[in-house]
C-alpha cells in the first residue's frame, strides 16, 4: 500500500495468505493493486507474468519465513528460499524492461559467530538450520546473478519484524496477539534470546530508498543491512512483557523447547546503510510496539484499516 500511495502500478505475485486472518484481506488489497495467486518456484508462470506485466523494478520478498517450519519441511524451504529466488533473477535478467531488482533475505543469513558489534554485509554467510541456510543460499545466488550477469540486484537483510496485520503461525508477537486477544496463556520457548526488534516500515523505506537508489546507479547493487536501534535490542521475555503492557492484560509462561537450537544473541551492523544511504530507523522499541498493538486493537474493533494504516505510514513520514 505504500507503493499505491507513491502512485506506482503494482502487481502483486504470491501463494495464497497463510492465514485465515491476514493483512493482505484486511486491508482488501485485491481491489486496490493487480494481484496473482501463484508459485516463485513455477519459473513459467513468473516468466508469463513478468511478460505480460512489464515491470521496471522488483520487489521480492517471497519466502518460507518459518524457522521451525524448515526444520521439518526443509526441501519446501530450500526450493522456495532459494531456486525460487533464483528463479526471480533468472526472469527478472531476461525481461528487457525491467531496471532493478531489490531482494530481502534475512540477518540470519550470517554464520551463527554473533560479535558485540553485530554483523557487517562482509561477514561470512552460513547457517545451522534450513532457513538460515536457505536464506544463505539465496545470498550466493544474488551474488552470483550481480557478478556474472551485471544484474542491477541489491539485497537486504533485516531484523525480525514487528507490525499489524501478522497472524502467522510460529512467531512470537503475532502468537501473542492470538493468545492475548482470545484470553490464553502466553508460551514461549527461549525467554534469554536476544532479538533485533524492528518496527516494520523502519525496514520497508529502506526498501523502497534502495530500489529508489538502484535506478540511479548500478553502484547501490550490494548487500545492505536494514536493523532496528540499539534500544530496541531486548530478549524474548521482556518482548512479551512489553506487548501485556500495551495490550492491557494477560499473562505468560515459559515452556523451552530443547529440540530447537537458534541463535541466543543476532545483532545487526548497520553503518553502511547509515553512511551511504542516509538511513536510520527512528521507532523505538516502545514506539514500535505502541504502533503495533494499535493496529491490533483496531482491526478487532473493526475500524478501517486500509486508512488506518495510510494514517500510520503517514505518522511514520512525518516523525
Amino acid at each position: 500500500m505504500w507503493l499505491i500511495k507513491l502512485k506506482a502500478n503494482v502487481l502483486g505475485f504470491s501463494l495464497n495468505p497463510p492465514s485465515q486472518l491476514n493483512i493482505f484481506e484486511s486491508l482488501n488489497l485485491a481491489e486496490k493493486i493487480t494481484s496473482i495467486y501463484g508459485d516463485i518456484r513455477n519459473k513459467d508462470v513468473l516468466d508469463f507474468r513478468f511478460e505480460n506485466f512489464k515491470p521496471e523494478i522488483v520487489f521480492h520478498l517471497a519466502a518460507q519465513p518459518i524457522m521451525r517450519k524448515s526444520i521439518k519441511e526443509p526441501i519446501l524451504t530450500f526450493s522456495t528460499n532459494f531456486m525460487g529466488t533464483v528463479n526471480v533473477l533468472e526472469v527478472a535478467r531476461n525481461s528487457p524492461t525491467v531496471k532493478a531488482v531489490v531482494a530481502i533475505t534475512s540477518d540470519k543469513c550470517y554464520e551463527n559467530d554473533p560479535k558485540p558489534s553485530g554483523y557487517s554485509e562482509t561477514d561470512r554467510l552460513g547457517g545451522d538450520d534450513p532457513y538460515s541456510a536457505s536464506k544463505a543460499c539465496a545470498e550466493f545466488a544474488i551474488n552470483a546473478y550481480r557478478k556474472s550477469y551485471e544484474l542491477n540486484v541489491a539485497s537486504c537483510r533485516a531484523g525480525n519484524i514487528l507490525g499489524g496485520g501478522d497472524w502467522g503461525e510460529n512467531r512470537l508477537l503475532p502468537d501473542c496477539i492470538t493468545k492475548l486477544s482470545s484470553g490464553q496463556k502466553i508460551t514461549i520457548r527461549n525467554p534469554s534470546h536476544l532479538r533485533p526488534w524492528q518496527y516494520v516500515l523502519d525496514p520497508l523505506y529502506g526498501y523502497l530508498l534502495l530500489g529508489s537508489k538502484l535506478l540511479e546507479s548500478k553502484e547501490y547493487a550490494q548487500a545492505w543491512n536494514f536493523g532496528p536501534p540499539e534500544e530496541n535490542y531486548i530478549n524474548v521475555e521482556e518482548l512479551v512483557q512489553k506487548t501485556i503492557k500495551y495490550w492491557g492484560s494477560g499473562e505468560y509462561e515459559i515452556v523451552p523447547n530443547p529440540e530447537i537450537s537458534e541463535s541466543q544473541f543476532l545483532r545487526l551492523n548497520c553503518e553502511k546503510s547509515n553512511n551511504l544511504l542516509g538511513w536510520k530507523p527512528k521507532y523505538n522499541i516502545d514506539k514500535t510496539l505502541e504502533k503495533t498493538i494499535s493496529w491490533y486493537k483496531n482491526f478487532y474493533d473493526k475500524k478501517d484499516m486500509y486508512e488506518f494504516s495510510l494514517n500510520q505510514i503517514k505518522e511514520y513520514m512525518e516523525s
